[in-house]
């Protein structure tokens, strides 16, 4: 059989061989800002604030020499802690012309998580505020520095005097920042319990918001709403950096997603684009005036961070008049995106896959056992290569080494089908990660918490389904002995000290576990138990993409 023939009866497959930009994420800013000056950038609804891009690329300047003046230089860590907001994109685009690195921490994170970041990530900076309305991060802080030894020299408040002297302090940008030094420090959950810093550099995420924006058939004229946490590399990759490549405009709802404020961005600003994961959609189908926003402006959208219903998919292209929304899938590794159907695919394949390989990437799937090639329609775990693989996990060569192999293939985790078209149906996970409306959630990182209460011997945590989250977290919990404890007691000692989406919400006591002949506890037994003690089999069967 000929070589040709050969490849193209595997599961695997290259996409477009598109141009690569040698630009970091302040010369695109330049870039952008040159070519629409006057145009709106951003405009955060929730603070009666806009800017154009000219304005944005002068923020950014502003940014850069004032992290100058606090002693940062080139390749230092700065942490942004901090729900969406102007400030965050000022500080995203201030970070990459200082050269520094953005450390992307989650505002759910409380002492016991922001503790670890602060002391893996070695950041020099802290960029919050003082308190929201779910949090103290003033008090979080302080409590989470208590008795560690750590690099931080600032903790500049964006609601004081500091931020505003920071803008206007002399200093000076850098001689040089390069395409490959790291753009963002992004802390997820690996295949180990605690989370990882994944290293992800200027070409990474200027070129996949390139292909991206490409994706979405964006220009100058498009408006995009951002629900989604900037935080995530959902706001900050396939949010800021594909309006950064295009010229559209970034319109941020509100600090946290808010089903109405994000309907009434739409509404107001005319946006061509929105974005979601599938629990967010779901809670604006469920708003009781629903029908009473207008939605036709709308033209494309993405719907991704964890499995999307198949009829939730057609409800979102027929009655938000999104006909051009596109599928998505990638993880933080890979900057994040690598497959993506096309704002032009049929309706079929955007329904039932997560698309093709993106430009400049190649996809294939490989037996789990073997680690060879499988033929076309056969189920194994999906790797990807090229421009969009991470640089590595921070400080962590091991465990890069077991994600990342040395022939440059990144292994996801995750399991899945090629079609003969190139497209990818997402089967499953290898990897035991819990995605709760689009928040990973490593289950060992939440066991290893639940052993510090002093009541608990033993605790397993596994993810059941969810009709408006996708999953959520369950745990069962042998107490030690001579001890009791409630559902409600375990729950209220975890809130303050994990983000809430970790927490259980449900905690089952239980005298042992379900284990093999060799004592290796069988979690999937653990979850069919679940699903079958609260009914949950007609949400284990909702079709996905």
């Amino acid at each position: 059989m000929p070589v040709d023939e050969m490849l193209a009866s595997l599961s695997y497959a290259r996409g477009p061989d598109r141009p690569l930009l040698e630009l970091t994420i302040g010369d695109l800013l330049h870039r952008t800002a040159h070519r629409f000056p006057d145009r709106l950038a951003v405009a955060s609804r929730h603070q009666s604030r806009r800017m154009t891009w000219a304005e944005l690329s002068e923020a950014a300047d502003s940014v850069a020499r004032g992290l100058w003046s606090l002693g940062i230089r080139r390749g230092d860590r700065v942490g942004l802690w901090s729900t969406n907001c102007i400030e965050w994109i000022m500080m995203h685009m201030g970070c990459a012309r200082a050269g520094a690195s953005l450390v992307n921490v989650n505002p759910a994170y409380r002492s016991h998580e922001l503790g670890y970041t602060l002391t893996r990530s070695r950041m020099k900076a802290l960029f919050l505020w003082h308190t929201d309305k779910r949090a103290d991060y003033e008090e979080i802080l302080n409590r989470a520095r208590h008795g560690l030894t750590l690099e931080l020299e600032h903790a500049i408040y964006f609601d004081s005097p500091e931020w505003t002297a920071m803008l206007d302090a002399p200093g000076r940008l850098p001689d040089r920042v390069s395409v490959d030094d790291i753009a963002n420090i992004q802390y997820t959950s690996g295949t180990t319990g605690h989370p990882k810093g994944v290293m992800l550099t200027h070409h990474n995420i200027v070129n996949n918001g390139q292909f991206l924006a490409q994706g979405f058939h964006y220009a100058e004229q498009d408006r995009i709403v951002v629900p989604v946490p900037l935080f995530h590399c959902y706001g900050c990759v396939i949010g800021t950096m594909s309006a950064l490549n295009s010229g559209a405009a970034l319109i941020l709802p509100n600090w946290t997603f808010d089903a109405r404020a994000t309907l009434q961005a739409v509404h107001d600003e005319r946006a061509t684009s929105v974005y979601g994961v599938p629990a967010m959609y779901v809670a604006e189908f469920g708003l009781p005036d629903f029908a009473g926003f207008d939605l036709t402006s709308l033209r494309t959208g993405m719907m991704s961070g964890a499995p999307c219903p198949v009829e939730l998919m057609k409800r979102v292209l027929n009655e938000m008049h999104i006909g051009e929304l596109v599928i998505a899938y990638g993880q933080t590794e890979t900057s994040p995106v690598v497959t993506m159907s096309d704002a032009g695919d049929s309706i079929d394949i955007r329904v039932k896959t997560v698309g093709r390989a993106m430009p400049q990437t190649e996809i294939r799937v490989i037996s789990t056992t073997t680690g060879v090639t499988l033929p076309i329609g056969e189920q194994g775990e999906i790797c990807a290569r090229g421009y969009a693989v991470m640089k590595g996990y921070d400080g962590d060569e091991e465990g890069t080494a077991l994600v990342v192999k040395p022939d440059g293939w990144l292994h996801t985790g995750d399991l899945g089908i090629m079609h003969e078209d190139g497209c990818i149906h997402l089967t499953g996970r290898s990897r035991d990660v819990i995605i709760r409306g689009g928040e990973n959630i490593y289950p060992r990182e939440v066991e290893e918490f639940l052993y510090t209460n002093p009541k608990v011997g033993e605790a397993q945590v596994v993810g059941i389904p969810n009709a408006r989250l996708g999953e959520i977290v369950v745990a069962w919990v042998r107490l030690r002995p001579e001890q009791n404890a409630t559902e409600e007691e375990i729950r209220t000692w975890c809130q303050g000290q994990i983000a809430y989406y970790k927490i259980p919400e449900h905690v089952r006591f239980v005298d042992d576990f379900p284990a093999t002949l060799s004592g290796k506890i069988q979690k999937y037994k653990i979850r069919e138990f679940e699903i079958a003690a609260r009914g949950l089999e007609q949400e284990e069967q909702t079709a996905t993409a």
